[in-house]
């Protein structure tokens, strides 16, 4: 995998670090590497699963719901056959809740250094997540952090509310220098 970084403003003051994917894995809708061992994406395909595991990924977490249209069907039977560990939490686009993180986060935790993707359907979901993930439990900056996340999109006023909610049970300020928390029109 390439460790070269981009740069791409995002947030005043912060530009995007993310490092560069190997070029298949960069064909995984809006697949980003925030570490050697800690990604996101949105929807795999079936090929994309087994791509992963052949990059050395170990553990999939999927956080969007497996009725979505868009979900590989028995994605959790196709990633436990590629030999990867699978962890499914369900949350709900309308009300993430602090506990879906927390169950992610706790997983992460117990072997952080396992190869990891974390997916939902577009990485919206997963990038809100491994936004607070990697402020929370990897000391990054939030500036740097919504920068990256910003990559993908801008929350709206739900997600924006739930990421404040869990900083602030870890004392910590969404609030950064040129940080734009406004949610986009229309959303």
């Amino acid at each position: 995998m390439s460790t070269k970084s981009f740069s791409q403003e995002s947030t005043a003051g912060y530009a995007s670090q993310l490092a560069l994917p190997d070029p298949a894995l960069a064909e995984i809708n809006n697949f980003r590497q925030y570490t050697p061992v800690f990604a996101s994406s949105g929807q795999p395909t079936v090929a994309q699963l087994s791509l992963l595991q052949e990059e050395g990924f170990e553990r999939i977490v999927y956080i969007a719901f497996s009725s979505h249209k868009q979900a590989i069907a028995d994605e959790d039977k196709l990633v436990k056959g590629l030999g990867l560990e699978y962890l499914h939490v369900p949350v709900d686009w309308e009300r993430p809740l602090r506990s879906d993180f927390y169950a992610f986060a706790d997983y992460l935790q117990r072997a952080p250094l396992k190869k990891t993707l974390l997916h939902c359907q577009v990485n919206m979901r997963a990038t809100a997540f491994s936004m607070l993930y990697r402020v929370i439990y990897q000391q990054v900056a939030v500036g740097q952090a919504k920068a990256d996340m910003n990559t993908v999109w801008q929350p709206n006023a739900v997600w924006r509310d739930f990421i404040f909610a869990v900083l602030a049970e870890h004392n910590i300020s969404a609030q950064c220098e040129g940080c734009d928390w406004a949610p986009p029109a229309g959303s």
